[in-house]
Formats: C-alpha cells, structure tokens, sequence
C-alpha cells in the first residue's frame, strides 16, 4: 500500500506535464491561427471572385430583362418613350 501511495504523484505528473506541453503547443500556435485567419478574411479566392461576377452579371441580366418588358409593354400600350426603340422590340 505505501508503495501505491508513493507512485502515485509520479503518475499524475505524467498527467501535469501532458497538460503543460498541451497548452505551451497552444500557446505557440495561437499567432499563427489568428494571422491565417485574418489573411483568409483579408484575401479572396478565385472562386469567391467568380461567384461575386456570376451574381454581378445575374443582376444585371434580369435588371436590362426588366427595363425591356418595361419597353414593350409602353409600345404596346402605344406610349413609348423618345428612347425606346418600338420597332426592334416587336416580337417575331
């Protein structure tokens, strides 16, 4: 029974030191996540980049769809306006 006594602070240090090297690890690498993760916010990817021109051109595309049906409609309605091209918008 002493000897248990005796060896037990000799296995629980093993517990301390894993601890102490676990966090000293942390402690270490705790700059270098944050400058990446401040680098991945700072930075954008090419596939960021082409989702952003998709989306750009998405936008643009149903805005000039909605300033043609625009168009048509007051041609047909006969009340175009000075810009509005009424014979290119007829439809075919």
């Amino acid at each position: 029974m002493r000897a248990f006594v005796f060896l037990l602070p000799l296995a629980l240090g093993g517990c301390v030191v894993s601890t102490i090297a676990k966090t000293a690890v942390d402690v270490v690498t705790l700059p270098v996540k944050v400058a990446s993760a401040g680098v991945d916010a700072v930075t954008t990817s090419q596939k960021e980049a082409d989702e952003k021109r998709g989306r750009e051109a998405r936008k643009e595309d149903e805005q000039r769809g909605k300033l043609l049906r625009m168009a048509q409609e007051r041609c047909r309605q006969g009340k175009p306006l000075p810009t509005d091209n009424c014979a290119a918008l007829q439809p075919r």
